[in-house]
């Protein structure tokens, strides 16, 4: 996986609530198992009307909103566990998503696959919605390591939590074997001491 550590980004405005995870990538696209190619279906019900042609009046097909950060509203990725939207919304282009509340298994996929959740409070989000919808060219810089959200050029700032485990891998841009391997030499160090 990639290291993430600070990000400066515009985001994209999802002001939705309640987005499941057959909105993110429907089931009919689930065919593969490689992570590729999802993102091309991300969102594809609201990207795209029945007849194939773009909905204009969808978010990610409005020109004036670009970046690698989704701000969604509350209750992002409720529904099924599949970890296919984690796929779809990392092979689109995005590095983090915010929301006010995440289901946990969508929040442990997007973890285990280098997309950073970033859970805040209800009024943080419905300020940042704002300050995004008001004006495009917002930037806004997560830290990893401080564990910070912001809105350059302004006071709007908040913290949120992440498991220790999950920062470090994304920090180092482990996966779950690559930490055990960075582990190496003390694992074989426990195992002279275990005999």
């Amino acid at each position: 996986m990639e290291k993430f550590i600070t990000l400066q980004s515009k985001a994209i405005p999802l002001n939705i609530e309640n987005v499941d995870t057959d909105q993110i990538i429907p089931a009919r696209f689930l065919k593969a198992t490689d992570r590729k190619g999802f993102g091309d279906n991300v969102f594809r019900d609201w990207r795209y009307h029945k007849d194939g042609t773009v909905n204009a009046g969808f978010v990610l097909n409005d020109s004036k909103y670009s970046g690698s950060i989704l701000v969604a509203g509350d209750n992002f990725g409720c529904g099924s566990s599949r970890e296919h939207a984690a796929w779809a919304i990392t092979d689109y282009g995005f590095k983090v998503v915010v929301s006010s509340f995440f289901a946990d298994i969508f929040k442990g996929n997007a973890l285990n696959n280098g997309l950073l959740p970033i859970q805040v409070s209800k009024a943080f989000l419905s300020d940042l919605l704002q300050q995004i919808e008001s004006n495009p060219q917002t930037v806004l810089t997560v830290n990893l390591e401080n564990q910070t959200i912001s809105v350059n050029e302004s006071d709007l700032s908040e913290d949120f939590e992440i498991d220790a485990y999950k920062k470090t891998c994304l920090i180092n841009g482990y996966d779950d074997i690559d930490y055990l391997l960075s582990k190496k030499t003390e694992i074989e160090a426990f195992e002279k001491q275990s005999v």
